[in-house]
C-alpha cells in the first residue's frame, strides 16, 4: 500500500512538473506573440505573468509589502531603484537604525526575468511610460514625434526593465568629477566601490585586479553565442582594437557583453540588495507608495519626513536622521521642486513657496543612439523572433538558465571606439557600438519597436522587403554628449509628469560625432572579411522620412539620426554634484542638498557629467559610496 501511494505521489509530482513546464513554455511564447493590449495600465502579458509567477516561485524571493508603519524611522529612502536599494540594504546593516523604503511600483515577476526579452518590460506597467516633450530636432519619426524615456517602476527601478548591460565608464570620467571640485570621486576612490558591488561570474576575469567576486550584484556573460560574436571581435581587430575587458584597465576595445545576470536570469537591484535584507526587523519595504512631497521646515530648513499615498490613503512619516531621495533623474528633481527646492522664478510661477533656490532640473544629459541599422546575411547565424518560439529554447532556459534567452536584450557584443574626428584624449572613446544578434526586420510581435516608438508605417516601409530574413544589427551610441536638457514642472500636481526637454543635438557636435559613429559602423562591417564571408550588407531601403538626401550621404545620416535616433534611457545630471562655488550644483560631494539639512540625493541625477558607460553600474557605485558616507556621518556622532 505504501509503495503504491509513493508511486502514485511520484506520478502526480511528475504530472504537476510537466503541467507547470508546459505552462512556462506557453508563457514564454506569449512574450513573443501576444500583441500589446493594455488593461488598466498593464498589458495582457503582464497581467498573465502576475497571476502565474507565484506558481514557479518568483526569482526575487517574494519581498513582503509593509502595511503597518512606525511613526518615525531613522532614514526614509524614496525609490527602490539601483541607488535606493543599495541604501536600504547598507543602512539597515546597522541594527540600531530603522529604515523605510518607499516604492511606487511592485515586485517584479517572470516577465522581468528573461534577458533576451528585456525590451518587452518597457511596454508593461513596470515602466513609468515617460515621453519627452516634442523637439524640433530629435525623434521626429517616432510615434507621436516624441522620444520614449523608459524608467523603471517597481522594486529594482530601471534595473528591472533595462537591457542589463554592465559597463563602468572610463577612469577619466571620475577623475573629471574630482577635478571639478568633488573630492573623493576620482577613479581610485570609485574603483573600490565598483569592486565592492560586483560578483563577477566570468572565469577569465576572476583574478583581475580591477574586478571582484565578493559583491552582491552578479555579473555574467550569456552562455549562448552566435557566430557573429567572433566575427565582431575579428572586425574590431582589423580596425586596431583588441578584445578586452572594457571594465578593466583599458576601456577601448571589443568584447562580449557583460550583464547583470544571475544564472542566466536578470539580477536587478531588488534581487541583489533587497531580497537579502528584506527579513531584517529594522527594514520596512513599502510598495505601491507614491511619494508626493518631502517635508521640509521652511524656517530651519530641515527635511523631517515625507508624505506619500498608498491605496488612496495618505501617510506622513517622519525621519529622525535623513531623507534619502533616490527616485531617479526625472522624479528626484520633480519631487524637490514640488517640495520647494528648485529655481526660484520657476517655483514662484507655479505658486510653490520657495524654501531653497537651486538649479534643480538643469544639466540633463543622456546617451543617444541610432537604432535600425540592419545588416542582412546569407547564412542562418542570427537570432530571429520566430525561431525563439521553438520549445527547445524555452526548455533550455527554464531548466538550465542557458541558451539564447540569456542574451541581454539581444546584445552579444560591445565595443568602445573613437571616431576619426574625436576631440577626446587618445585613450578615451566617443562612441560605443552595441551588436545585436537580431534586427528590427524580425520584430514580428512589435514589442521591440514599441519600446522605442518606431511606427508600424516606418517598420513596413523600411524593412518590408526583408521580413523574416536573417540579419543582425549594430547601434552606435554617442558617449560624451555636449547638449544639455532640463526637467521642470508642468503643475503642482505630483501625479502630472514634469516637462522633459532632452534638447538632443542642440549642440551640433553631437550630431556630427554620432554621424561619424554610423560611418565607422558601416566600415566595420563592410571592410571585414569575417562579416563579408556571411554576405553581410547594409539594408538598402532608405529610412522613412529620409528619402530625399542621397542614400548614405552625410545629409542622409543626419536625417536618420533626427528621425529615429533615440534615448538609451541614461538620463542623468539633474541634481548636479558640485562645489559651493559651482552655480549649477544642487548637492555637494557628500550628496547633501545645499541649504537643506537631513536630505541627500543618491541616484543618476547627481552625476556632474555623464560617464562613457551604461549608467546602471554607476548608480550602484554611487549607492555604495553614499551608504558609507552616511554611516561615517552618523556613527558615533551626536547631532
Amino acid at each position: 500500500m505504501s509503495v503504491s501511494v509513493t508511486i502514485g505521489a511520484a506520478n502526480m509530482s511528475s504530472l504537476v512538473q510537466r503541467s507547470l513546464l508546459a505552462l512556462m513554455l506557453a508563457l514564454l511564447q506569449c512574450l513573443l506573440a501576444v500583441p500589446v493590449i493594455e488593461v488598466n495600465g498593464s498589458t495582457v502579458v503582464q497581467l498573465l505573468f502576475d497571476e502565474t509567477s507565484a506558481l514557479f516561485g518568483n526569482a526575487s524571493d517574494r519581498i513582503p509589502d509593509t502595511v503597518v508603519y512606525r511613526k518615525e524611522y531613522d532614514f526614509v529612502v524614496i525609490g527602490a531603484g539601483s541607488g535606493g536599494s543599495v541604501m536600504a540594504n547598507r543602512l539597515s546593516e546597522m541594527r540600531d537604525w530603522s529604515v523605510l523604503l518607499l516604492e511606487a511600483g511592485k515586485e517584479g515577476n517572470m516577465i522581468t526575468e528573461v534577458p533576451l526579452t528585456a525590451g518587452i518590460t518597457s511596454i508593461t506597467g513596470y515602466n513609468w511610460g515617460y515621453k519627452a516633450d516634442p523637439s524640433t530636432g530629435a525623434c521626429l519619426g517616432l510615434e507621436g514625434g516624441v522620444c520614449n524615456w523608459p524608467k523603471g517602476r517597481g522594486l529594482g527601478g530601471t534595473s528591472l526593465i533595462n537591457y542589463l548591460i554592465y559597463t563602468r565608464g572610463h577612469r577619466r570620467d571620475y577623475d573629471g568629477w574630482e577635478q571639478a571640485g568633488n573630492p573623493g570621486w576620482g577613479y581610485r576612490d570609485v574603483l573600490h566601490y565598483f569592486k565592492k558591488l560586483e560578483r563577477v561570474q566570468i572565469p577569465s576575469l576572476r583574478n583581475s585586479p580591477y574586478r571582484s567576486t565578493s559583491g552582491l550584484v552578479d555579473i555574467e556573460e550569456s552562455s549562448f553565442e552566435t557566430p557573429l560574436l567572433k566575427r565582431f571581435l575579428e572586425a574590431g581587430k582589423r580596425l586596431g582594437y583588441e578584445a578586452n575587458d572594457s571594465n578593466g584597465e583599458i576601456q577601448l576595445g571589443f568584447g562580449k557583453a557583460q550583464a547583470t545576470m544571475r544564472r542566466g536570469r536578470r539580477c536587478s537591484a531588488a534581487k541583489a540588495y533587497l531580497s537579502p535584507a528584506a527579513k531584517r526587523s529594522n527594514l520596512d519595504i513599502s510598495m505601491y507608495s507614491r511619494v508626493t512631497k518631502i517635508l521640509i521646515d521652511p524656517i530651519t530648513k530641515l527635511a523631517y519626513g515625507v508624505e506619500f499615498v498608498k491605496h488612496r490613503r495618505r501617510y506622513v512619516i517622519r525621519a529622525r536622521k535623513e531623507v534619502i531621495l533616490a527616485a531617479g533623474a526625472i522624479a528626484s528633481p520633480q519631487l524637490l521642486m514640488l517640495s520647494g527646492v528648485g529655481p526660484k522664478s520657476h517655483l514662484q510661477e507655479l505658486g510653490i513657496p520657495v524654501i531653497q533656490d537651486l538649479p534643480v532640473g538643469h544639466n540633463l544629459q543622456d546617451h543617444v543612439n541610432l537604432p535600425g541599422l540592419v545588416f542582412p546575411v546569407q547564412q542562418p547565424v542570427t537570432v530571429r523572433e520566430r525561431d525563439m518560439r521553438s520549445p527547445k529554447y524555452a526548455l533550455e532556459y527554464f531548466l538550465q538558465g542557458r541558451g539564447p534567452f540569456t542574451v541581454p536584450g539581444g546584445a552579444e557584443g560591445v565595443a568602445f571606439v573613437k571616431t576619426n574626428i574625436s576631440y577626446t584624449p587618445a585613450d578615451y572613446p566617443d562612441i560605443e557600438l552595441v551588436m545585436g544578434s537580431g534586427a528590427y526586420n524580425n520584430d514580428e510581435s512589435g514589442t521591440l519597436r514599441a519600446a522605442i516608438g518606431i511606427t508600424e508605417e516606418f517598420h513596413q516601409r523600411t524593412y518590408g522587403t526583408i521580413f523574416g530574413k536573417h540579419a543582425f544589427s549594430i547601434s552606435p551610441v554617442l558617449m560624451r554628449p555636449k547638449s544639455r536638457g532640463r526637467i521642470y514642472l508642468k503643475s503642482t500636481n505630483p501625479y502630472h509628469w514634469p516637462h522633459m526637454e532632452g534638447n538632443f543635438y542642440s549642440n551640433p557636435d553631437d550630431l556630427v560625432v554620432l554621424r561619424e559613429g554610423v560611418k565607422l559602423t558601416l566600415s566595420l562591417v563592410e571592410n571585414s572579411p569575417s562579416f563579408q564571408a556571411l554576405g553581410a550588407y547594409l539594408h538598402r531601403t532608405p529610412f522613412l522620412g529620409c528619402e530625399g538626401p542621397p542614400f548614405r550621404s552625410d545629409e542622409y545620416w543626419e536625417c536618420a539620426i533626427r528621425q529615429i535616433g533615440s534615448s538609451l534611457q541614461h538620463q542623468c545630471g539633474t541634481c548636479k554634484m558640485g562645489p559651493a562655488t559651482d552655480p549649477g550644483a544642487v548637492v555637494n560631494a557628500q550628496l547633501q542638498v545645499y541649504g537643506i539639512r537631513g536630505l541627500r540625493v543618491v541616484d543618476a541625477s547627481i552625476m556632474p557629467t555623464i560617464p562613457a558607460s551604461h549608467t546602471n553600474a554607476v548608480v550602484f557605485m554611487i549607492g555604495e559610496k553614499a551608504a558609507d558616507m552616511v554611516k561615517e556621518y552618523w556613527v558615533n556622532e551626536i547631532r
